[in-house]
């Protein structure tokens, strides 16, 4: 049994945790930002008594309502972004490897119900986040802004790089407040798609998200800096705003 009174989360001694937990239990919804106030603040740090909430998180999504489940899941998909790798001696992954796999299930479930791009984009970062997928477990939310900002390989410049329905372009200026200059991307092939990318445009595809399946093909396309004419990956250079 976990001695909750040993751990910390955010604001302290841990010993309230279970008590929370019965709360957002009751009501995930209502409580879901004060538990991530506790275990995951701002969606980016976790504690000893984040990861010790794992397997009651699990045990919470599998008891819960179909509409309940999904704060469920991210909510523990929030925390088990903030583990090390698995490849990292003692990864929280490891350590509840079992609480984890009934999670990994459970969202494998829900992705296929998820009707609004949102909740499945947050469901799908959720699901790499428990299988340790580094950087693209919080990366792809900008499908759904359908914006994302990164610095050009060669002359450093800051470029909004937009993904759209009926128009995805790069360029270097404010585009909502004034006519700029366009490059326009160069989505890949589905046939060029391979390992994860081609997993998540194939999963996309059959989830009937079919929008997003046409985004991630531009995401792990090609640009072009309007500044520099400096050809890149547009995938690279999002993931290269992760690395420290």
């Amino acid at each position: 049994m976990t001695d909750w009174s040993t751990l910390t989360d955010a604001c302290g001694s841990a010993e309230h945790v279970p008590g929370l937990l019965d709360r957002f239990e009751a009501d995930p919804s209502g409580v879901w930002a004060e538990l991530m106030d506790h275990l995951c603040p701002q969606l980016d740090t976790a504690f000893a008594a984040s990861f010790a909430a794992l397997p009651r998180l699990a045990e919470i999504a599998t008891a819960s309502s179909p509409e309940a489940r999904s704060w469920v899941l991210l909510a523990a998909g929030a925390i088990a972004s903030c583990s090390p790798g698995l490849s990292e001696p003692d990864s929280p992954l490891a350590d509840f490897s079992a609480p984890i796999a009934v999670l990994h299930h459970l969202t494998d479930r829900c992705l296929s119900q998820a009707a609004e791009v949102e909740e499945y984009v947050n469901l799908l970062q959720a699901l790499l986040s428990f299988e340790g997928v580094e950087i693209w477990d919080r990366s792809l939310d900008g499908l759904q802004s359908g914006e994302y900002e990164v610095d050009c390989p060669y002359c450093d410049v800051n470029i909004f790089v937009v993904i759209g329905q009926d128009d995805s372009f790069c360029c270097t200026d404010d585009y909502a407040l004034q006519e700029v200059e366009k490059s326009p991307l160069l989505p890949a092939r589905v046939q060029e798609l391979k390992g994860l990318s081609r997993r998540l445009f194939t999963r996309a595809s059959a989830d009937g998200q079919a929008g997003l399946a046409h985004g991630l093909r531009y995401l792990f396309g090609r640009a072009t800096c309007p500044d520099c004419g400096t050809d890149f990956s547009v995938a690279e250079r999002v993931a290269a705003a992760w690395i420290p």
